[in-house]
């Protein structure tokens, strides 16, 4: 067999990701025929077939579900091999941090909170969706994803999960909701509006299962997916609020909010999501030695 193409292994590695010569070819910013051309050529090196037709689209022969798993090792390792050296050519450590877009920012500020205010220490941060984090984890643009959601997992994942904190949840609400309150928990879950995270989320599956258990049917006011967004809503006296109280601590500090009542079995759970790296960034073992944990968050500052 000749040496093997990286060329063609880069065009066989889009064609699988695409689905299509034609979006292939659009991605790569190259005509049709040359993605066929060259994918021709490395079947012809490996002396196997990696795709077959279905309808429109390309999908991989076993042979090239195997092709696929080595190209991404090779690329991989390619990636890790720039990043590693181009690091060790800068006088600052970089470390660059996914944060999921939804996520509590009193919670970012405290995993950051050991490199802050170092002269030798820049961090990038960056937000976005759990798929397009995993995307840039995958391809080295970031170091860790911070998450409350579990990456799905299987044999050939090649994510390390680290769980890194966990939160209380609560009904917070304004001062108005105080005598409602004091009825006990069954009560307010049963007549005060509520803001809810919405439905695809892991806390409000286990809010849905605890009210369900009690044999609730709650009164929705408002939905949304983002931490600060229910804290403006309960500050704007919408409803009640399920949140963790961390998100909250300065309205509480000041009366602007009120802990009605904790939910029992309810916790909001956080994680540093990575990938096994040849080259780690030592930036990011130092900072999870040091994570603050539910300590280290109760001092931080409310939601923005």
């Amino acid at each position: 067999m000749a040496s093997l193409n990286l060329h063609h292994l880069r065009l066989f590695r889009a064609v699988a990701r695409e689905g299509t010569l034609t979006a292939a070819a659009k991605a790569l910013n190259i005509s049709q025929s040359a993605v066929s051309t060259q994918i021709k050529a490395l079947e012809a090196d490996l002396g196997h077939d990696l795709f077959e037709r279905r309808g429109r689209n390309l999908v991989l022969t076993e042979a090239g579900r195997i092709a696929l798993d080595y190209a991404d090792q090779i690329f991989r390792a390619s990636e890790q091999l720039t990043a590693t050296f181009r690091a060790v050519g800068g006088q600052r450590k970089v470390l660059r941090i996914g944060a999921l877009a939804t996520l509590s920012r009193n919670f970012q500020m405290g995993f950051l909170e050991p490199l802050l205010g170092r002269d030798d220490v820049e961090v990038v941060l960056r937000s976005g969706t759990q798929a397009s984090l995993l995307r840039a984890l995958d391809a080295l643009r970031i170091d860790v994803l911070l998450t409350n959601q579990v990456p799905a997992r299987d044999a050939a994942s090649p994510y390390l999960v680290r769980r890194i904190a966990e939160q209380p949840v609560s009904l917070v609400g304004a001062r108005t909701r105080l005598a409602l309150a004091a009825q006990g928990l069954p009560v307010l879950l049963s007549r005060a509006p509520l803001i809810l995270p919405t439905p695809e989320t892991a806390l409000r599956a286990g809010f849905d299962a605890l009210t369900e258990s009690l044999g609730i049917v709650p009164r929705i006011a408002a939905e949304a997916d983002d931490m600060a967004m229910l804290r403006l809503l309960a500050r704007s006296d919408a409803g009640v609020a399920v949140i963790p109280p961390i998100v909250v601590r300065d309205e509480l500090a000041t009366g602007v909010l009120y802990e009605l009542a904790q939910l029992p079995g309810l916790t909001e759970e956080f994680y540093a999501v990575t990938i096994a790296r040849t080259f780690p960034n030592p930036l990011l073992r130092e900072v999870l030695d040091l994570v603050p944990g539910e300590a280290g968050l109760a001092a931080g500052e409310g939601e923005q």
